[in-house]
């Protein structure tokens, strides 16, 4: 008796791996079906959203970038840091289209087009950095719920200045970036879209070898290690956690230059979706992960592009239902993320 009673337990466990195994598979099937048979159906339409799911999912990752380096240092959820990213695309507004006066193409709005990149990515990290020096860090041994709200209270604070500075309304301009497309193949491929991801894919590189390269990137391990330890190896975590800060920012100044840029339309309330999707797409790949967040990203892109897209789909309406069922879906079978590791908090 006492031999059956504690197999119990273990058939209970096998049964409710292999449950979960089963419906991984069916919802496997069920998705391979879908673009199966969308691509048979017509495959211009399904690589030319594609394109587009791939340049949405480069915004993604940058905005994603900005998440999992705070959350991988100090264990917060910047929830500010979408309405940051909003910040960014006005600014840039501004700056390019009202003091530099440039819209349109032309060789000298291109460089206008480079300096607003930096000036936006120093902006937003300047602020980021300002953020974390009077909000976050006198909170860093409080309960986790306290930074937690008050990181919601910026988001509030940063929407409320977005809505002073931009108005209620969305603002449109002309784009310096060229809105015409080509086609090859019968597929249609945007301008825009090349240009997205060519900014992008550099900009993702420079960060990843920065954090995993550098002597600052040993330093911004080791703190989110163990920050005593950190401290007993000389290591400023202060001034470490500033820096990560205003990367984190930077990549959410370039990710609103380019918005602004490829949709010709910045608002007040931009951050709040784009930034629950980029957060989304740091939580598929793994939260605190910096290639799981690039992963994600370009996931949720191309997820989003192809539901919005595809002949045979749920349709552009459903879009943010398949973000987050996602989102739901993946907590359910997969909680570490596509990259993330599983870990048991001590104590």
């Amino acid at each position: 008796m006492a031999s059956t009673t504690a197999s119990a337990p273990r058939a209970s466990v096998n049964v409710g791996k292999l449950l979960t195994r089963v419906s991984m598979l069916m919802l496997g099937i069920v998705v391979v079906y879908w673009l199966g048979r969308n691509l048979i159906s017509s495959p211009a339409q399904f690589f030319t959203v594609g394109i587009t799911g791939l340049s949405n999912g480069a915004l993604y990752a940058l905005i994603a970038l900005g998440y999992t380096l705070v959350y991988g240092i100090i264990e917060l959820i910047n929830f500010a840091h979408g309405d940051l990213f909003m910040l960014g695309a006005v600014f840039s507004y501004f700056f390019l289209t009202k003091f530099l006066a440039a819209e349109g193409g032309s060789a000298r709005n291109y460089g206008l087009l480079a300096l607003t990149l930096v000036i936006a990515m120093a902006f937003c990290a300047t602020i980021n950095v300002v953020i974390e020096r009077l909000a976050y860090r006198r909170l860093r041994d409080a309960p986790k719920l306290a930074p937690l709200i008050t990181a919601v209270g910026m988001s509030f604070i940063l929407q409320f200045i977005g809505l002073k500075w931009n108005g209620s309304a969305p603002r449109n301009f002309t784009t310096i970036l060229p809105n015409t497309s080509f086609e090859f193949q019968g597929v249609v491929v945007p301008y825009t879209a090349l240009i997205v991801v060519s900014l992008t894919i550099p900009l993702l590189v420079i960060l990843v070898t920065l954090v995993n390269k550098t002597r600052q990137g040993r330093a911004m391990r080791a703190t989110a290690q163990d920050k005593d330890a950190a401290r007993l190896m000389g290591i400023d975590v202060n001034k470490t956690i500033s820096f990560t800060f205003a990367l984190g920012g930077a990549m959410a100044g370039a990710a609103g230059l380019m918005f602004a840029q490829s949709y010709g339309t910045v608002a007040y309330n931009l951050g709040f979706q784009l930034g629950l999707i980029a957060f989304t797409s740091a939580v598929l790949g793994g939260v605190g992960n910096l290639n799981g967040a690039v992963l994600g990203g370009f996931l949720i892109g191309l997820i989003q592009g192809f539901n919005d897209g595809l002949p045979f789909g749920p349709g552009q309406k459903w879009s943010q239902t398949m973000v987050f069922t996602i989102l739901i879906l993946l907590m359910v079978y997969r909680p570490a993320g596509l990259l993330g590791k599983a870990t048991t908090e001590k104590v």
